[in-house]
């Protein structure tokens, strides 16, 4: 007896399904640092304003909302944000990434397993091979898949209906989007580094979740070293907490602060690691200042080179410390007084 095209065709083990109605959320915000809703989301005011709206248009004209692409550095963001698009719009959320997508017919199961205008969020969206792009393309427009079921002279084109949902791509690298997916998004926002203030209430709130006794100077001390980055601003919370249990108690004092980012290898006042003084210092010593390329760079420093260009060097860049000229990287006036500084 034959199967009908969809029946073998079940989500990658990596896809996770999480209901985003009221009371699961509920039970799981205690545990979580993670927003829930856009007003418990500090910085990006622009773009979570923009987001709000396009959600609240899409629940009044009761249509699933456009597919969107969330871009920009590591750790802004993009991940609780597609949660809180789910959260918000009161539908089930279901997660993926890029390299978890192997073959096509894995990107099929997801799609057929969704539920009606669910949210599907692929983390890593740029890391996708071209076959599921291409499977992307009708899901995204016409809600179906076309699918070849047989092989040689017996093959045939099965088009197959997927439930309607919203696509949320996130990618540090939207460029390496090919055009035609990328016109595919309806919306696009970018995620910029955040200012001190949000980064502070991001810290605050995450101390308050998790009970920690934080002073003020302590969290301006950590906001300040946080690289305009929630994911870094809550390591270090978690780390300093760390110090603080052994030594104050759990307390997060000015000096164990100071003292636990010091061992952490944290620049005071500008929240440089060690590697992003290393970064300049081979530019400026090896390379008199540049330009030079960034294989170069990763070759001195003993570092693959796509983790300095996607980890280190936007901040540098971000700084002015750094320079990306067609030629290479080149040190800046601010990064040769950094250096003259530490010295």
């Amino acid at each position: 007896m034959n199967s009908s095209p969809s029946a073998n065709l079940h989500p990658p083990k990596t896809l996770i399904s999480t209901s985003c109605h009221a009371g699961d959320s509920e039970r799981e915000s205690e545990k979580s640092l993670r927003p829930l809703s856009f007003a418990d989301f500090p910085g990006q005011e622009t773009l979570k304003n923009n987001l709000a709206v396009y959600v609240q248009a899409s629940k009044i004209r009761n249509t699933t909302l456009d597919h969107v692409l969330l871009h920009g550095p590591p750790g802004l963001g993009k991940t609780t944000l597609a949660h809180i698009i789910a959260q918000e719009l009161e539908v089930p959320f279901y997660a993926t990434s890029g390299p978890a997508i192997e073959k096509p017919r894995d990107l099929v199961g997801v799609l057929t397993g969704l539920e009606d205008n669910s949210v599907l969020f692929i983390d890593e969206i740029h890391r996708l091979f071209i076959q599921a792009e291409e499977i992307l393309y009708t899901a995204m427009e016409d809600f179906s898949v076309d699918l070849i079921v047989g092989e040689g002279g017996s093959a045939r084109s099965v088009r197959i209906s997927v439930p309607p949902f919203t696509l949320v791509g996130a990618t540090t690298k939207a460029a390496m989007l090919s055009k035609p997916l990328l016109s595919r998004f309806g919306i696009q926002e970018k995620l910029d580094y955040y200012d001190l203030a949000s980064i502070e209430a991001i810290i605050q709130r995450s101390a308050h979740v998790l009970g920690i006794h934080i002073h003020k100077k302590s969290l301006k001390r950590l906001a300040e070293c946080s690289r305009g980055t929630p994911r870094v601003a809550i390591r270090f919370l978690k780390r300093v907490w760390d110090f603080a249990e052994v030594h104050t108690q759990g307390e997060i004092t000015e000096d164990i602060t100071n003292s636990a980012l010091t061992q952490l290898g944290i620049r005071q006042g500008s929240g440089l690691s060690h590697i992003d003084i290393t970064i300049l210092q081979v530019i400026k010593q090896r390379y008199n200042g540049g330009p030079v390329g960034i294989e170069a760079i990763a070759m001195a420093m003993g570092e693959e080179a796509a983790t300095i260009e996607d980890v280190y060097e936007p901040y540098l860049v971000f700084c002015g410390y750094l320079v990306r000229t067609p030629r290479g990287r080149v040190l800046s006036d601010s990064g040769k007084a950094l250096l003259s500084s530490s010295q």
